[in-house]
């Protein structure tokens, strides 16, 4: 995919209206510091335009990104950082399932999970939730170029397992330095901006 024009076009924070765009989204949800903003960055081809931080919980907004002007990504509040209260904890839950309940234009949500652990209790909870809003989130294993090669399916495995999954459920090994699985992310982009009736073939 090439990308030739990135805009961040909108902001919304807990008391924001969602935009009412008439594009695809593509969403990104995944726990505090699994490297969110860092695979936006791949994707969007640059650097450092999605902002990445050491700190946790550091988004705390959800941002679109439009891009080409064709579509856009939405980067979702990292879930799960303890340092923040439950009442703050609670209004990016509600941003969250707002926005995963409301938008019209939501083709796919990628869930980050980091490659190193086996899945934590919120990343279980965010992977049925968002299969309970009917979707069927594709799974991104963040930090792949973090363990040699040969553990590679083995934690694959163990992320399989501790979702509660089978190999029906895609899952993309990523890394932000080596930039491994971004062709495959974006083919996955690719194919669900097809025309609907074609999407829809069994």
């Amino acid at each position: 995919m090439i990308i030739r024009d990135v805009n961040l076009e909108t902001v919304c924070g807990i008391t924001s209206k969602l935009p009412a765009n008439t594009q695809p989204e593509f969403a990104f949800a995944g726990k505090s510091n699994v490297g969110k903003s860092s695979l936006i960055n791949a994707l969007m081809n640059r650097k450092a335009y999605a902002r990445t931080s050491a700190q946790p919980g550091k988004t705390q907004t959800i941002n679109f990104y439009h891009i080409n002007d064709a579509f856009y990504y939405v980067d979702l509040p990292g879930y799960g950082y303890a340092r923040v209260s439950v009442e703050v904890k609670a209004k990016w839950g509600k941003m969250i399932e707002n926005y995963l309940h409301k938008s019209a234009m939501l083709r796919c949500v990628f869930l980050l999970i980091d490659i190193r652990h086996e899945p934590s209790e919120n990343d279980r909870m965010m992977y049925d939730w968002i299969v309970s809003q009917g979707f069927q989130p594709i799974l991104i294993a963040t930090k792949a170029d973090k363990i040699k090669r040969s553990q590679l399916d083995k934690q694959i495995k163990i992320l399989r397992t501790g979702l509660g999954i089978g190999k029906e459920v895609r899952v993309i090994p990523f890394s932000a330095e080596t930039k491994q699985g971004r062709d495959e992310i974006w083919s996955c982009i690719e194919a669900q901006m097809e025309p609907e009736e074609e999407n829809t073939v069994s």
